[in-house]
């Protein structure tokens, strides 16, 4: 049995790109621990679905450069201390850093002193994630000094992980070995969406349409411009009800906008749900909602929501975004221009007005999602770990770019 461990600054239980992982490995025969923030059940370590973790009591109350540095930095030292004393015991093949930050892999080095490879998976592009949340402009000293930590970051690890292709190509482009990086898509583990569809006699309400939105609410997710677009098409879509479940920042604002619109009854906020429950609640709406605003950094984003919906037969409103639009066609989605709820509108009466549009969509998503599916991810994830700890290097015939069928 080969042990490996992966780093997170976040809660473990509410990652699922890590936990996909992690459980991944589980279920190959490896050993797996997990360092990362502590969870609201306040336990230091714990054990889920055969997963070892490790946890250390830090909130996350950012909002400012300093608080975001602050919580850094502790948890690097944190880290890179447990890093080094778990080694010593657990003897790791590999330990995989997941951003941001991405310094976050030098807490790792002693690992590699001792034999464990670095792999280093880049969730995020550090420098367009502060530019697009603090305005920071581009070719300022501050993303100058993101893209110079962003590189010695990449240089600095064995292998490289990707959440798409156009941010590899982006980071290929400055400076990152490309035989070194690999992609790992943000695919849904499809097991518990399979057996939700048809369950109970769960499913849509034939006497209304409902769209749905699930995730955090935050403002560049554009929710408040959905309910914007929902206010100018719902005269003409009777019964047409809009869930959004969540919470966050943004939740009072959303109240606000559906009672100045004259819709609070048809725009339910119905807050955070587990985890678990959301297959049920997806099998009962009939499109999702995922209206997220342009910038330099959403351009290259790729929601864990719409895999969700793919796979549940929902057919998805969907912001024309550079990364969305290289895996998906028209046929696939029904797309609309980033912040406009105009256009965003049209699409709505669309699709309620268009039942086999909706089936069309929804198949045709399916079938463009097959490339980037789970099993697929899983293999790749599991090949680079199992070539790794059998000859300190990547599974014989592995690609070092994998590419996926993109649809145009």
């Amino acid at each position: 049995m080969k042990s490996v461990c992966l780093v997170v600054q976040n809660v473990y239980d509410v990652d699922p790109r890590v936990r996909r992982k992690a459980e991944a490995l589980v279920s190959a025969g490896h050993s797996v621990d997990v360092l990362a923030l502590r969870s609201a059940n306040g336990l230091k370590a714990y054990t889920v679905n055969g997963v070892n973790v490790y946890t250390l009591s830090l909130g996350k109350k950012r909002g400012s450069l300093t608080r975001y540095a602050l919580e850094y930095a502790v948890f690097f030292l944190w880290a890179l201390v447990r890093v080094t004393l778990l080694m010593r015991k657990r003897q790791y093949v590999a330990v995989d850093i997941n951003t941001l930050p991405d310094f976050l892999i030098f807490a790792a080095v002693p690992a590699r002193w001792m034999g464990a490879k670095l792999i280093l998976d880049m969730h995020e592009i550090t420098p367009e994630f502060y530019m697009s949340k603090y305005g920071i402009k581009e070719g300022s000293w501050m993303v100058r000094l993101l893209e110079y930590q962003e590189k010695i970051s990449f240089n600095s690890a064995d292998y490289v992980l990707t959440i798409t292709e156009p941010i590899q190509d982006l980071l290929v482009g400055r400076g990152l070995d490309p035989a070194k990086t690999r992609v790992l898509m943000n695919a849904v583990d499809e097991a518990p969406f399979a057996s939700a569809i048809g369950a109970d006699g769960v499913g849509p309400d034939p006497d209304r349409f409902v769209m749905m939105y699930h995730g955090t609410l935050t403002q560049v997710y554009g929710l408040e411009l959905a309910v914007e677009a929902f206010s100018m098409a719902h005269a003409n879509m009777p019964g047409a009800e809009f869930w959004i479940l969540g919470s966050g920042t943004e939740e009072g604002t959303l109240a606000g906008l559906a009672k100045k619109f004259g819709i609070s009854s048809e725009v339910k906020l119905l807050g955070r749900v587990p985890s678990s429950e959301i297959p049920k609640w997806l099998s009962q709406c009939d499109a999702g909602v995922l209206p997220m605003r342009r910038d330099v950094f959403l351009e290259f984003a790729f929601p864990n929501k719409l895999p969700e919906f793919i796979v549940m037969g929902k057919p998805v409103l969907m912001s024309r975004l550079k990364t969305i639009r290289h895996y998906f066609s028209e046929a696939a989605l029904a797309y609309f221009e980033p912040n406009d709820p105009a256009d965003l509108a049209r699409q709505m009466i669309r699709l309620y007005r268009g039942r086999d549009l909706r089936a069309r969509l929804s198949a045709n998503a399916k079938q463009e999602y097959a490339p980037l599916r789970w099993d697929l991810m899983k293999r790749r994830y599991l090949d680079l770990i199992e070539g790794v700890s059998a000859s300190g290097g990547p599974r014989q015939g592995m690609e070092t770019r994998e590419t996926v069928a993109v649809a145009r």
